[in-house]
């Protein structure tokens, strides 16, 4: 698979991940990898687990992001 930005740009370069929310594949220079905590459902309430999670972003489903968070 490869970088769809590289792709659109003309430069094609090999992908190295999907991104998260579109599932468009990225190389190393497009994907923004940020951390998010996991939350699970626990008796009444819900309970945070204890390790953050990775997720991996391509720039535009992370400026998307950025612009709806205010």
């Amino acid at each position: 698979m490869n970088c769809y930005d590289c792709a659109v740009a003309d430069t094609p370069a090999a992908a190295v991940a999907s991104c998260t929310t579109c599932g468009a594949g990225i190389c190393l220079t497009h994907a923004h990898a940020s951390s998010y905590l996991l939350h699970r459902p626990s008796g009444m309430g819900v309970a945070t687990l204890p390790r953050a999670a990775r997720r991996i972003l391509c720039a535009t489903c992370r400026d998307a992001e950025r612009s709806s968070s205010g």
